[in-house]
């Protein structure tokens, strides 16, 4: 597989991610109805959400944070083809921490271990825009 198509797998992983976190917060919420914890009804403008879901639902929001940019750069490097085994190697590398960031945030969500995930993920980051800038300049 060449670095270009490679470039995808880490972009395609997330997706992964973010519907598998879907799925737990339907299952948390059925839950929190199940259980008495909850309406159905306080779903539909979302204004109350159980504990229970609610460090799913903010999960699901964080993917779509700093992921934004992850894409963006993915994308970008595809496109220039400024990708290879490096590149690729850092996109998986922002995906395993974005899963693991994901996981303590659907369990313990322990800041103490939650923020350093983020900020590895994000200097990560920084290094692949980093990395687009200096082809770009010099190719």
């Amino acid at each position: 597989m060449s670095p270009t198509e490679a470039t995808i797998w880490p972009m395609i992983a997330h997706v992964a991610l973010i519907f598998v976190l879907y799925i737990l917060l339907s299952s948390r919420r059925m839950g929190a109805v199940r259980s008495g914890a909850a309406r159905a009804e306080q779903f539909r403008e979302n204004r109350e959400e159980p504990a229970e879901s609610l460090t799913v639902k903010n999960a699901i929001a964080n993917q779509f944070e700093l992921p934004v940019l992850f894409y963006a750069v993915s994308i970008l490097l595809y496109l220039v083809d400024a990708d290879n085994p490096v590149t690729v190697a850092g996109g998986w590398l922002f995906v395993a921490l974005r899963y693991a960031h994901a996981w303590v945030h659907v369990t313990s969500n322990r800041l103490r271990y939650r923020r350093p995930l983020f900020i590895a993920g994000l200097f990560v980051l920084m290094a692949l825009w980093a990395w687009l800038g200096v082809w770009l300049a010099f190719t």
